[in-house]
């Protein structure tokens, strides 16, 4: 008798994936399917599309040195394109769902610091100069081996430290966390809704909607996450008819009660036509010259150390929702998930949106299924589409997209399980990396205050060989980051 395969104690033969496009993004290799990656990919897009509104809000409010202004409608057609067509790149190329879009918090860098000392397209210059930096990095190693030499524990800690981050960004986006003015006699920062209380139509539809996804989620729904943000949004727009609550600002005076980002309105028009007028308006030497090659040096070193480690830490956490880390947490094509991404810095520099960085809001998509780069294809499409839809891009407020980010908060948040706790050495640097993030609300702050703390900590202990040689150079230039203030003092 012949005696099979399988008998004989082989592996038992796997089915090929049925077609190249399905081996090409490895979709049936990690689990996933097309409809999956297509409900990953709407998620994430809803979950970010915010951009294409705040983005031109952050960078065309602000002037430059010549007292110049960015045009809102052409800002928001940029940030559009870049977003789509580089989280597409990073679908193809990188094969992750990682979705790219202009970084908060280096926006405003950009407008508040950079650009009143030059005009806009010297600063623009600077983020392109930044931007290539980062990619030689990446392809001389040199970027990747920095990543290696992060401990793995630490690196959990990070995507543990950005779920946190994620919630407050969501809490505080819907008005349900909000700050205490200091008028208040207090010294507490932040509080509940409006003193203390929840007395908003808006915060009435976050909190319906955040329950509705967490019954979904804890069902094991799928699209949880996806029907939890559209119930909402169409929640919304029902309370908006019928109570006419209006914006958060109403003619530049806040109106505690209203809605944030967007009014939750059906459009009047749907198409409109994109602005790209801003698209190459850059120069990258002009602002050596206009605010002193030292005060330009060390605006590129902080836009540099705050893609490096930012897109690091957001790549891992995302890996991580999704289980696609190794056994030395690191996610798949680290290389080529790197060099997008400094590309899109280069990119949201020559088209005037500030630098374009990865979104950890992409975890939102990774929640409902995505695991490879095909949710990409479908969130950069609608971010092409939104160059043409804005009107419908801007009816989702922000209190409906924010039960997304706290959900997925709570679901990266299950990492802090797998760090050990009863070595001091790994977790107190694990605890600055988790709670800096949130509380500083930057997740460079937290990565800065975990790996310096890791290095004096092992020093103290005499175990400086433990430490990989890398991660000193690493721990030095987060102490110049942190003592960025004091050295532009210096010298300027």
């Amino acid at each position: 008798m012949t005696t099979t395969s399988a008998e004989a104690g082989a592996p038992p033969a796997t089915t090929p994936p049925p077609n190249g496009f399905d081996r090409y993004f490895e979709i049936s290799a990690r689990g996933s399917t097309i409809s999956r990656e297509i409900r990953g990919g709407l998620a994430t897009f809803f979950t970010m599309a915010y951009i294409v509104v705040l983005n031109p809000l952050i960078l065309g409010n602000a002037v430059d040195g010549d007292g110049q202004k960015l045009a809102i409608p052409a800002l928001a057609a940029a940030t559009a394109l870049v977003a789509g067509v580089m989280t597409i790149l990073m679908g193809v190329v990188g094969r992750f769902p990682l979705a790219l879009a202009a970084g908060l918090g280096v926006n405003a860098l950009v407008a508040y610091e950079i650009a009143p000392q030059m005009t806009w397209a010297d600063a623009m210059g600077l983020v392109v100069i930044e931007g290539v930096i980062i990619a030689i990095l990446v392809l001389t190693g040199l970027r990747t081996a920095v990543f290696h030499s992060v401990p793995t524990q630490l690196k959990t800690a990070i995507g543990v430290g950005i779920g946190l981050f994620l919630t407050i960004i969501g809490l505080v986006d819907a008005g349900f966390v909000r700050r205490i003015p200091d008028a208040a006699g207090t010294t507490v920062p932040v509080g509940l809704g409006i003193n203390g209380k929840l007395v908003t139509w808006p915060a009435l539809v976050f909190v319906l909607g955040l329950l509705v996804t967490l019954v979904l989620v804890v069902r094991k729904v799928r699209g949880a996450i996806l029907i939890g943000i559209v119930a909402s949004t169409v929640l919304a727009i029902v309370v908006e008819a019928i109570a006419n609550v209006g914006p958060s600002f109403v003619d530049g005076k806040p109106n505690p009660s209203g809605w944030s980002l967007n009014v939750p309105e059906l459009p009047s028009t749907v198409l409109d036509t994109p602005d790209l007028s801003l698209l190459g308006n850059f120069n990258v030497l002009g602002s050596w010259s206009t605010a002193g090659w030292l005060v330009a040096l060390m605006f590129v070193f902080t836009l540099l150390v705050t893609d490096f480690f930012d897109t690091m830490g957001t790549m891992v956490a995302v890996a991580q929702e999704g289980d696609l880390l190794d056994e030395n947490q690191t996610p798949p094509r680290t290389r080529e998930i790197l060099l997008v991404d400094s590309i899109a810095a280069a990119a949201g520099g020559a088209a005037s949106t500030s630098s374009n960085t990865s979104y950890i809001e992409s975890a939102a998509g990774v929640a409902e299924g995505a695991r490879t780069g095909v949710a990409n294809l479908v969130t950069g499409a609608l971010f092409l589409l939104a160059m043409f839809l804005a009107p419908l891009v801007v009816v989702v407020p922000f209190e409906a997209a924010s039960t997304a980010l706290v959900v997925v908060g709570f679901l990266m948040m299950t990492g802090v399980r797998s760090i050990d706790w009863t070595d001091y050495e790994i977790a107190v640097p694990a605890f600055l990396t988790i709670v800096l993030m949130p509380f500083t609300y930057s997740i460079s702050n937290g990565i800065g205050a975990g790996v310096i703390t890791f290095v004096v900590l092992k020093l103290a202990r005499g175990k400086a060989r433990e430490v990989h040689p890398l991660l000193y150079g690493v721990a030095v230039l987060f102490v110049l980051y942190f003592l960025r203030g004091p050295i532009e003092t210096l010298i300027g």
